[in-house]
């Protein structure tokens, strides 16, 4: 596993799906995260995923992951 702790492998972020079951997702596939009240992520491709985590959390581990990858100073 690479990146902070759990919270990333690779280009992939951890996530939890409403019925406890984790997954990891390519996190340069996102296009938007919606609060509804459940958060709602939509991959380019139109494939959504309803998860646990709070639409911020989702946000920090993708710039997590593009630190990783670019380092701090170029985002």
């Amino acid at each position: 596993m690479t990146g902070p702790g759990k919270r990333g492998i690779g280009n992939m972020i951890e996530l939890t799906k409403l019925n406890g079951k984790v997954f990891v997702l390519n996190a340069d596939l996102i296009q938007a995260i919606e609060s509804t009240p459940d958060t709602v992520i939509t991959l380019t491709n139109e494939t959504k995923y309803v998860v646990k985590e709070s639409k911020e959390e989702i946000v920090n581990r993708v710039i997590d992951y593009k630190k990783m990858i670019y380092g701090s100073k170029d985002l």
